[in-house]
């Protein structure tokens, strides 16, 4: 009978044992794969200053400027269009006044703005970053931000 019982303990005092060891592998692989910089900016970096990957840091080659018209294809506030959260502009501009909602609204782009560069300068695409703040005003006017 004490053999049996011990035929019946045995897997589940090995269980525990291959549990142990596979939390202990686990923690081991993600210490090692915390050190590892694969993605993280990098002050240093490479060619392209940004991240420490190594596909990302093939030469670029530099284009020529084209030359573009004066004239644009953004909105301005009075010609914004009616979206979502135009009822709630209309409102802060209501309980707010012109002058704060406009200072609120020029820091909250602002602050936008800076935080797309930061992640065009992390992800190594800093070239991108004018194409991306005009496509945050061109969002930022279907949804109604800009009325």
């Amino acid at each position: 009978d004490l053999v049996t019982i011990r035929f019946l303990i045995l897997p589940f005092l090995l269980l525990d044992t291959m549990n142990r060891l596979v939390s202990v592998l686990l923690i081991v692989v993600a210490l090692v794969a915390s050190s590892v910089q694969g993605f993280a900016p990098s002050h240093l970096g490479g060619v392209s200053g940004g991240s420490n990957f190594v596909v990302s840091q093939k030469p670029r080659t530099v284009r020529q400027p084209v030359a573009r018209s004066s004239r644009t294809t953004l909105q301005m506030g009075s010609q914004a269009k009616f979206g979502v959260f135009s009822p709630a502009v209309y409102a802060a501009k209501i309980a707010l006044g012109n002058d704060k909602l406009n200072k609120f609204r020029g820091k909250a782009i602002s602050l936008h703005s800076q935080y797309i560069g930061e992640f065009c300068t992390w992800a190594g695409a800093y070239h991108l970053r004018t194409r991306l703040i005009k496509k945050a005003k061109t969002n930022g006017d279907i949804l109604g931000f800009l009325v």
